[in-house]
């Protein structure tokens, strides 16, 4: 469990693999109900509100609407989860115009949050498929 301000959030764990592999999808993303989509294109931030993650989400949802101005993002919509179920959850969505939500990240499913320059290229190859991020197209060395 990871702790935030002293509030338990769970992880990934061998238990999670075992509960897999018993056929639970808790962390089959092709399960996932991703939230009502709104404008198009748009993100949806969803997360533990438990686990007091409200500055990590509106500082992702500032980051990319800097990156992606209206019209190419034309909404972004963050959602605080409050229950068992949720707990520990950190998503971002793509919802596009005549296709499901896409899973661009799960916290559970990918180890930890997003690196912003990571999440930009998954989200700028389905927005924006020609622009460049700048220092953010970089490769490292």
């Amino acid at each position: 469990m990871a702790e935030s301000a002293g509030v338990s959030c769970p992880l990934p764990s061998e238990q999670d693999n075992v509960e897999q592999a018993k056929g639970n999808p808790a962390l089959d993303s092709s399960t996932f109900t991703p939230p009502v989509p709104l404008a198009s294109p748009s993100i949806t931030i969803e997360f533990c509100d438990r686990c007091r993650w409200l500055h990590r989400a509106t500082w992702v949802s500032t980051e990319l609407f800097l990156t992606f101005p209206p019209p190419a993002l034309k909404a972004i919509t963050i959602i605080p989860l409050n229950s068992e179920e949720t707990g520990g959850r950190f998503r971002v969505w793509l919802n596009l115009e005549d296709s499901p939500p896409q899973l661009m990240w799960d916290r559970k499913i990918e180890g930890g949050f997003p690196e912003l320059k990571g999440l930009k290229q998954r989200i700028r190859d389905h927005v924006q498929p020609g622009k460049s991020l700048g220092h953010s197209d970089k490769k490292s060395e």
